[in-house]
């Protein structure tokens, strides 16, 4: 099966993990008609397909990956709603369509983000997960620490905090392992843990090393196109960092600077497989993947 046909049949997985899990009623019908239009909107579901890329990697079952593949599109989706409120990047479009906000109001989108968030760890910590209750807690930490203060949110605050000022390469970097790896590092630890098996502490460290290689590919990339793609292509507006004067690779390095980082990240995700020998085929066709894309 090519890495096409892989995402493919991840994405149409957890579609319908994601479908059958939300099916339940609120008080307020528009607060999940918010959740699904945030969830179920085009994404490209990246996060979720490593979750499950890395279970098959080390001959775990798909079924026990289910609930840790929803909880953090969940939590990748309540932070793009959030992203794109008029407090935070302020966008109109995501993925070709209006942004939440937009599509609802300002208020629906904050609970349906809210909502989204907490729905993730009550899919962890479900008591019809077959993983056992120690493997449970550890994947709520995982997803609680990467998307937290030390993590995602982190990455935002600086973010936000730093428009018109120049920063390092360092500090550049330390937000984007922050802001966009750590969830990527955080799919990575699911997998393994959903996997249920014992793995060297070299593939362990091999395939976080992996992780925060193509976190960083990923926001590399994104930056690139932000400045190469059109706003049809992208589904946002073109141009939007560069208006809004955020700290990007490209500003800081220039557009062939960040296309060189780009390819050291993407020979640092293909040296951290080796170990794997052909279990890692489909992560470096991953990693490739990232790089190339094109929106």
């Amino acid at each position: 099966m090519s890495l096409e046909q892989q995402l493919a049949s991840y994405q149409r997985r957890v579609t319908e993990q994601l479908q059958q899990r939300l099916q339940h009623q609120s008080i307020q019908s528009s607060l999940q008609q918010a959740m699904c239009y945030s969830l179920f909107n085009g994404g490209k579901r990246i996060r979720p397909a490593l979750v499950y890329l890395v279970n098959s990697a080390l001959e775990g079952q798909l079924t026990d990956a289910d609930a840790a593949a929803c909880a953090i599109e969940a939590v990748h989706s309540y932070s793009l709603v959030h992203d794109d409120l008029p407090a935070m990047d302020d966008d109109d479009l995501r993925r070709g369509k209006a942004t939440c906000h937009v599509q609802f109001d300002q208020a629906t989108a904050i609970l349906a983000g809210d909502a989204l968030q907490c729905i993730a760890f009550q899919w962890l910590s479900s008591q019809q997960n077959d993983l056992a209750p120690h493997q449970q807690l550890q994947m709520i930490s995982v997803l609680a620490t990467a998307s937290g203060d030390m993590g995602m949110v982190a990455g935002q605050a600086f973010d936000l905090a730093h428009v018109d000022q120049p920063l390092s390469l360092e500090q550049l970097e330390n937000m984007h392992r922050c802001k966009t790896g750590a969830l990527i590092t955080a799919a990575i630890q699911l997998g393994i843990l959903s996997a249920n098996r014992e793995i060297s502490e070299l593939s362990r460290q091999s395939l976080l090393d992996y992780g925060n290689a193509i976190g960083l590919a990923f926001q590399v990339q994104d930056d690139i196109l932000d400045i190469t793609a059109d706003t049809a292509t992208l589904g946002k507006p073109q141009g939007s960092d560069i208006a809004a004067n955020k700290p990007t690779y490209p500003a800081l390095l220039g557009l062939d600077g960040a296309r060189m980082k780009l390819q050291q990240l993407y020979h640092q995700a293909l040296d951290a497989t080796e170990c794997l020998g052909q279990r890692g085929a489909a992560l470096r066709e991953l990693a490739k993947y990232i790089v190339e894309r094109n929106h």
